[in-house]
């Protein structure tokens, strides 16, 4: 679990875009999971992205007209796994981070803590070689934003690879490992 730390403007939501094959590097390398992204194509990258990145949004980013179990299973339906399997793993997503009870809910009826849970069980669901996180308690109150850390932390401990952008303390003091940027540059 690696933190990138830095004042706004720094660089650490385009160092995640260039991890989560949004964007590609104008110089230096970055491989994904063994695969140098500049020398993918765009359905490479698309196909890198899909299945071995998950990414945990400040701002959630579920569909509102979803709920948040099929919310959570978007990834699978994009690489086209069978249906019972994806009933099975959403459910083991959502009551590995808590929310099973809301499966059914809609986005809009659910907490701010709720949803960045099922942010998360949506990130993880399709077992991705790397979760990222561009500040993933931004939105919650220290409570929520303790859960989610826990959470986070939880998930590393069994092994999952997360990069995680942050600005709070708390969520640094927490990773294994933490990387201070400044003006687009580790320092």
């Amino acid at each position: 679990m690696v933190a990138l730390v830095g004042p706004s403007g720094c660089g650490k939501s385009t160092l995640l875009n260039l991890i989560g094959c949004i964007d590609v590097p104008t110089s230096g390398r970055i491989a994904v999971d063994g695969q140098e992204t500049a020398a993918l194509d765009d359905d490479g990258l698309t196909r890198l992205r899909r299945d071995r990145i998950g990414t945990v949004f400040q701002f959630f980013n579920l569909l509102p007209a979803l709920t948040l179990e099929a919310n959570v299973a978007l990834p699978l339906v994009l690489q086209r796994v069978a249906p019972a399997e994806i009933a099975q793993r959403s459910a083991a997503a959502l009551e590995q981070v808590g929310i099973a009870a809301k499966a059914r809910s809609f986005p809009a009826q659910c907490s701010g803590g709720q949803l960045q849970r099922a942010a998360i069980a949506r990130a993880i669901v399709h077992r991705p070689a790397v979760v990222l996180a561009d500040e993933p308690t931004g939105n919650l109150d220290s409570q929520n934003g303790t859960v989610v850390l826990d959470l986070l932390r939880a998930l590393a401990r069994s092994g999952q690879t997360i990069v995680l952008a942050t600005h709070s303390a708390e969520a640094a003091a927490i990773c294994d490992r933490t990387i201070r940027m400044h003006d687009g540059r580790i320092v």
